[in-house]
């Protein structure tokens, strides 16, 4: 991958302003605006502290979640972190291109750091063009004559094709950051590189995601073997013929889901026993976790993997060289119902093989349970990293590579 975009010692940035799209969308209290969660300003906080030590005038673009959520808020506290983490002065001002910031901006001597209002208080930002489209928008049109270099660190949204993304790439010399550069040539050397038995363990909220990746690792034989849990394993034990329970029916089809079953019970004809699913789930009793088996299920919600999925799972994590892993195994925020995701991620930390925990959630999740350390590579982008994982191109890293031609 890496040769494939330019990174940032292709270019010689003293004295200039570079551009620098990074990913440090927080939790966020919404009262107070605080942040609850610096991870992602620590990630990019090496790109920044590189730029600049390099004698760079840094100009931070950067989004805080979307409108109509209450952690859709400025990015003041956001640069009173990155200061506190750079140990470094970094400037907000409360606009993204207006004729104060331009000024701002032509005004910064080397080594000074000014982070840019939230990029998604412009509308058009989610709007998703080609980078050709975008650099024709008013942002793009307003900031590249301000700028030299465009630096995408911004991993984590790097599967969109938003404007502070891509439309950039067209006209401005533009290249990966610290973090964007690690994450694909990590993942991708893994994808590369797989060590046998390769063992995918899929969960989580978004089905679509982990059946297109299901299928990718199946048909190019990635995987000698599929982990299903969360709502993807209640779609394939329907798949499978299981009786899961109207209200697990009606969970899957609500959310809109019902057309992975019939995807799933394609690849469970064609692939068979490579494709696992739980043989026990656990259930809420008298306000209390209760096991049960899946041919005993009645109509009770499935809130976690059993006991017996989780044995049979952690033996295969653990006899594996190669786990890939995304999603939680169930509903983990709650202490009785985490038992399947912390056991299964304790499983991937023990384990010598190869470990790559898809971001989002179960990042989250293994963050907390202080087994960072033991893995392999813990991404920070999780609809990026399981985008590459279903053999989808990245839009704003193509946007990088046709930058370099």
């Amino acid at each position: 991958m890496a040769g494939k975009f330019n990174t940032i010692d292709d270019f010689d940035i003293e004295g200039k302003t570079v551009l620098v799209r990074v990913d440090v969308n927080s939790p966020v209290d919404p009262g107070s605006r605080v942040i609850l969660d610096d991870t992602r300003l620590n990630l990019h906080a090496q790109t920044i502290k590189e730029l600049s030590n390099k004698g760079a005038k840094v100009v931070i673009l950067a989004h805080q979640s979307r409108p109509g959520k209450n952690d859709f808020t400025t990015l003041s506290h956001h640069a009173d972190a990155l200061s506190a983490l750079l140990n470094l002065r970094v400037k907000y001002i409360d606009s993204i291109f207006s004729n104060v910031t331009k000024e701002a901006i032509k005004s910064m001597k080397n080594h000074e750091i000014l982070l840019l209002e939230n990029v998604r208080f412009f509308a058009e930002e989610t709007i998703s063009k080609s980078p050709e489209e975008q650099s024709k928008t008013i942002l793009v049109k307003q900031l590249s004559p301000v700028i030299d270099y465009f630096v995408n660190d911004a991993f984590a949204a790097a599967h969109r094709s938003h404007i502070s993304l891509v439309g950039f790439t067209v006209n401005t010399p533009s290249a990966a950051g610290r973090v964007m550069e690690k994450e694909l040539t990590v993942i991708q050397e893994a994808l590369d590189n797989v060590q046998h038995p390769c063992v995918f363990l899929l969960g989580g909220m978004k089905p679509e995601d982990s059946i297109e990746v299901m299928e990718n690792v199946l048909k190019n034989k990635t995987a000698d073997s599929i982990l299903t849990t969360g709502i993807v394993g209640n779609i394939v034990l329907w798949a499978s013929g299981a009786d899961i329970g109207e209200v697990n029916r009606q969970f899957i089809i609500s959310r809109g889901h019902v057309n992975m079953v019939e995807k799933a019970k394609l690849m469970i004809d064609k692939f068979g026993d490579k494709i696992k699913y739980p043989i026990d789930a656990a259930i809420e009793l008298n306000g209390e976790r209760a096991d049960v088996s899946i041919d005993e299920l009645s109509n009770e919600a499935i809130l976690d993997i059993g006991v017996e999925t989780i044995a049979c799972y952690a033996k295969e994590i653990r006899d594996a060289k190669t786990i890939f892993a995304n999603g939680p195994a169930g509903v983990f925020e709650d202490p009785r119902f985490s038992m399947g995701t912390e056991d299964l991620i304790n499983a991937i930390a023990s384990s010598k093989g190869f470990s790559l925990i898809g971001g989002g959630h179960i990042a989250a999740a293994t963050a907390a349970l202080g087994c960072e350390d033991q893995m392999s590579h813990v991404s920070s982008g999780g609809g990026a990293c399981i985008s590459m994982l279903a053999g989808k191109k990245l839009a704003a890293v193509e946007a990088l590579k046709n930058s370099k031609k």
